[in-house]
């Protein structure tokens, strides 16, 4: 038998000692917690990141549990995506260090101060916040506003040692007795036996588990773990001594604990959330009742049971607080009992929460004063801005979002603005005003003119919004959003198009010699051209300054008398001011006094302009008859002048069912055999004469006899009688015929498709002109085809110059307003003149910080894409003067004087008016107005303040009670000298940090 030797005993004792050690180890931090307190706190000393400049395309970001998704945390790649598709660059972004991307690699939760509350927030140029969202909105910002019955309760019910102050190390993710009930309990089940299986959640844990794991739920042992370890690190980020932040759990936990969602709040976290959205209870009254033990009882019982169900529900929001409340309210006093048992509340309290009913409040929580939309206006316009940055679907969610955005609105400015446009809904303040006057607010109800401002400032290679504000109580951006008859302002863009059109003649012709410009002005086919050859022929000084100088004093008769053929039609226009209708003035007094009738037959010459100039082909169609683009142009009016019938039919039948449609067309028809049985062919082409004679009886109350209602079926045959010829018969447009008759078989079809299978019938119904001798009555519509192509050229170059919608309406009348226009797009043309010619891209959004204060944490900034020469500086500089010769002579003098430089000389100020009165007028067929509804009525005026600024400023009235104002675009004009102590502090203001001026 062996014998064991001596060096084989000491080894055995030792690993005994060892063990020995080991134990009493484990044994001494079951009740110290010191050796994991230690550990942890290293660990965490080496999880760490820190913020470096530029793009961290290693950056590993958490799966998604509902925290991490709500926050945008796991959004962040496709945010980050969509920022940089949009113009933005990553200024700077987190750096894991090794070990904490490794934990994250391996799918370990980052260790970091988590945000209790957190949301959008939107900061002017100074810092001042324009919106500010926290979620949840209420909750307790520190442990000693948590009243004591409230913490002993929930301590009792979830985590009982959680804040036990003799163990200051206490790892707050563990509680060694409840892990090892649940861990026998897993044991036994191995072996199919039943063992107790409770819960090893511990309040640290339960708030990883709802913020962190997938779904907010733990789907295994492993999950489990994780919750565990994540928990664990949190609670040591401040060092071995964990009482701190063992009492931030309970907070957090209140404050965070989901608590489900109900339609028209969305999703609740924490007490407050749950107390106002499920009973309709204030947080405030509820604290200040249960931190008052001499609060009244009733009261305070209420308060109590409120809280409780709701600590409670947690954890099965969806059963017990909407598919069983009866279960909730069994669970409640199930807890009062055992609650009141172990001496955490008194007995008093218990049999008054008992008593207390639990009603749910319907209706959800009670709305919040959020302030009116006005007030708002300025941070909800850069809550849509980042909407479509961002790609959210909604604000609900861009408000949750760990997100500050920083602008360059000013709030002060902004608050000034609106506060001064607010009170012009007082008519006694419009009287203090001065403001009361006949073209002022003389007529109608102050209250009821809505007002827009925008003020932009040219900054480096941008063009930065001050000022956005307007007084519509909805939730809609004037500015950026209407389409508005601005009247006269359409002038600036006319006037803009009508210079480019004198630069590129001078391009042409300014070299040419004196005898080519002789015989190139005998045959120029438009007024223009023979205009600037004659001009440049005649001129010493051949420079484009002196001839766009030149151009503005073309005289044009301001008489009203003429008529136009334009759009298609006859139109007469008339002045704003009859006392100029009997002058002949020049462009520039046009411009200064906004007469109109110059402006109209400018915008014939620039048409004239560009049929001449349109591939050669516009005044040779119509002298020419045998031109082959002739029948091409005839045939495209044919469709369009179809499409415009079948747009009134379709209004009128397309949503009526088949046979409705059919009784609808009928009762247009005389009743007599042949009309009737016209419409019966052309709509039931398959319909055998038996049917026709049906069809007849029952509208007549008789039918033709067998042979000659055959004979009458035959001769309406359609394969063997036009269209045209069965409309004639039954007295109807041939369109609405073959309508009725195409909705038979495609009932509600869309415009597409009626267009798609009527091109054959239009281009019938118009056969007469297209294959006819009247070579007049074609003309006729292939110029209004020339006229519409030369609109489109037109439209072309507006749009190259920020106008906003996708045509114009091709008629002269565009060049007074008709083709409407928008406050922002104007301001931006004013901008235009203002950076000499070069369209600027528009910044309203800044630096954007993401998730600041975490490892995701992401900042990014604009890069501005570069800026576009679309006028000539020339132009620009000739465009300037004339802006400042309104203000200083013309339909703006209101505004002269109203803001000084910083020298405090009078600051150049210039700008256009306009004023809308939009009307809907019913002719006869002689021409004559029978009826007229005002639509609305609008005053404008698009501004320049010096070398930086410019803008807008609208009046607005929508509606039939726009007849009973008076008010013209003085009243803008008027308004810049009110809004300029706003306006001055911006002028005179520094620039904020990060700005930088122009160059």
């Amino acid at each position: 038998m062996r014998r064991t030797g001596y060096g084989e005993v000491i080894a055995a004792r030792i690993a005994l000692a060892l063990l020995l050690v080991l134990v009493l180890a484990v044994l001494y931090d079951l009740k110290t917690f010191r050796l994991q307190a230690e550990l942890f706190a290293w660990l965490d000393r080496r999880l760490t990141y820190e913020v470096r400049p530029g793009e961290n395309a290693a950056l590993r970001l958490p799966a998604g549990g509902p925290y991490d998704e709500r926050l945008g945390y796991s959004r962040l790649p496709e945010l980050q995506r969509r920022l940089l598709a949009a113009g933005f660059a990553v200024e700077s972004q987190a750096v894991h260090s090794s070990a904490l991307a490794g934990l994250v690699e391996l799918g370990g939760i980052p260790p970091y101060r988590l945000k209790t509350r957190a949301g959008l927030t939107v900061l002017d140029r100074g810092g001042r916040p324009l919106h500010e969202a926290r979620f949840p909105e209420r909750g307790y910002a520190r442990f000693a506003e948590v009243p004591p019955i409230l913490v002993e309760s929930l301590l009792h019910i979830e985590n009982r040692e959680l804040l036990d102050p003799t163990a200051p190390a206490r790892n707050p993710a563990l509680e060694w007795d409840r892990l090892a009930r649940v861990t026998a309990g897993h044991i036994a089940g191995l072996f199919g036996r039943e063992g107790a299986v409770g819960g090893a959640s511990t309040l640290a844990t339960q708030i990883e588990k709802f913020r962190h794991s997938p779904g907010g739920r733990t789907e295994g042992a492993g999950e489990k773990l994780r919750q565990m370890l994540a928990a664990s690190l949190r609670a040591y980020l401040d060092g071995p001594d964990t009482t701190e932040a063992r009492q931030r759990i309970v907070v957090d936990y209140l404050n965070a604990t989901p608590l489900g969602g109900r339609a028209g709040i969305g999703e609740m976290n924490g007490l407050a959330a749950g107390l106002a959205g499920w009973y309709g209870a204030d947080f405030d009254a509820v604290n200040r009742l249960l931190a008052d033990p001499a609060a009244e009882p009733a009261a305070r019982a209420l308060a109590y049971r409120q809280a409780l169900s709701l600590l409670l529900a947690q954890r099965r929001p969806q059963a017990y607080l909407v598919q069983d409340r009866e279960a909730l309210r069994r669970l409640t006093d199930l807890s009062l009992e055992r609650l009141a048992a172990a001496g955490v509340i008194p007995a008093g309290l218990r049999d008054a929460a008992r008593a207390a009913p639990l009603r749910f409040a319907e209706a959800g929580a009670p709305a919040a004063g959020a302030g009116s939309f006005v007030e708002r206006k300025a941070g909800n316009a850069i809550r849509a801005e980042l909407l479509a940055l961002l790609g959210e679907d909604s604000a609900y969610r861009l408000d949750r979002l760990d997100l500050s955005a920083e602008t360059s609105l000013d709030a002060e400015a902004q608050a000034a603005v609106t506060e001064q446009l607010r009170a012009l809904a007082d008519p006694a303040q419009v009287r203090a005003l001065g403001l009361a006057g006949p073209r002022l607010l003389g007529r109608g109800d102050p209250a009821e003119v809505v007002y827009s401002v925008t003020l932009f400032e040219r900054l480096g290679e941008t063009n930065v919004v001050r000022i956005q504000a307007d007084t519509l109580e909805r939730p809609f951006d004037l500015n950026r959003g209407a389409k508005l008859d601005l009247g006269s302002t359409a002038k600036l863009r006319t006037l803009v198009s009508y210079l480019q059109i004198v630069q590129g003649l001078h391009r042409r012709y300014a070299e040419k010699e004196r005898y080519q410009l002789d015989a190139i002005a005998r045959d120029a086919a438009d007024p223009l051209t023979d205009w600037a050859v004659r001009t440049l022929a005649a001129a010493e000084q051949r420079d484009l300054p002196s001839l766009l100088a030149a151009a503005l004093e073309r005289p044009y008769p301001a008489d009203p008398a003429e008529t136009f053929f334009t759009g298609g039609g006859l139109h007469r226009f008339e002045n704003f001011d009859s006392r100029h209708d009997d002058e002949v003035v020049t462009l520039a007094e046009a411009f200064r006094h906004s007469i109109n009738l110059p402006f109209v037959r400018l915008m014939r010459d620039m048409i004239d302009h560009l049929i001449a100039e349109g591939e050669g082909r516009g005044l040779a169609l119509l002298a020419d008859l045998d031109h082959p683009a002739r029948k091409d142009y005839l045939a495209r009016y044919a469709d369009q002048d179809g499409g415009a019938f079948l747009d009134r039919f379709l209004a009128t039948y397309r949503r009526l069912p088949p046979e409705k449609a059919l009784e609808s067309l009928l009762a247009k028809v005389r009743r007599a055999s042949r009309p009737l049985a016209a419409v019966f062919r052309s709509v039931r082409p398959e319909g055998d004469p038996a049917a026709l004679g049906g069809f007849l009886r029952e509208r007549l109350g008789a039918a033709p006899g067998d042979e000659a209602l055959g004979r009458l079926h035959d001769s309406l045959d359609p394969r063997r009688l036009s269209l045209i010829d069965r409309a004639y018969l039954a007295g109807l447009h041939p369109l609405e015929l073959w309508l009725v008759g195409y909705l038979q078989g495609h009932p509600e079809p869309s415009r597409a498709e009626v267009l798609a299978a009527s091109g054959a019938e239009r281009q019938a119904v118009m056969a007469w002109l297209i294959e006819s001798e009247r070579h007049g009555d074609q003309n006729t519509r292939i110029w209004t085809m020339l006229e519409q192509e030369a609109f489109e050229r037109l439209h072309r170059g507006w749009k190259t110059l920020g106008y906003p919608f996708g045509a114009l309406v091709p008629s002269y009348a565009t060049s007074i307003g008709s083709s409407a226009d928008r406050p922002d797009a104007l301001a931006e043309l004013v901008g235009i003149v203002v950076n000499e010619g070069y369209r600027r891209p528009t910044q309203r959004v800044g630096r954007l910080r993401f998730a600041e204060g975490t490892p995701y944490e992401t900042n990014f900034v604009p890069v501005p894409p570069k800026a576009e020469r679309v006028l000539a500086p020339e132009i620009a500089a000739t465009l300037r003067e004339a802006l400042i010769d309104v203000v200083e002579q013309g339909t703006a003098r209101r505004a002269r004087g109203a803001l000084a430089a910083g020298d405090g000389s009078p600051l150049p100020i210039g700008g256009k008016t306009g004023t809308g009165d939009n009307r809907f007028k019913t002719f006869d067929s002689a021409g004559t107005v029978i009826d007229e509804r005002v639509v609305n009525r609008t005053a404008t005026f698009a501004f320049l303040l010096g070398e930086r600024f410019f803008g807008t400023i609208t009046a607005y009235v929508d509606g039939p009670e726009a007849e009973g104002y008076g008010f013209t675009s003085s009243l803008p004009a008027a308004l810049l000298k009110l809004l300029s102590p706003a306006f001055q502090s911006l002028i005179g203001a520094p620039l904020a940090r990060g700005e930088q001026a122009s160059g």
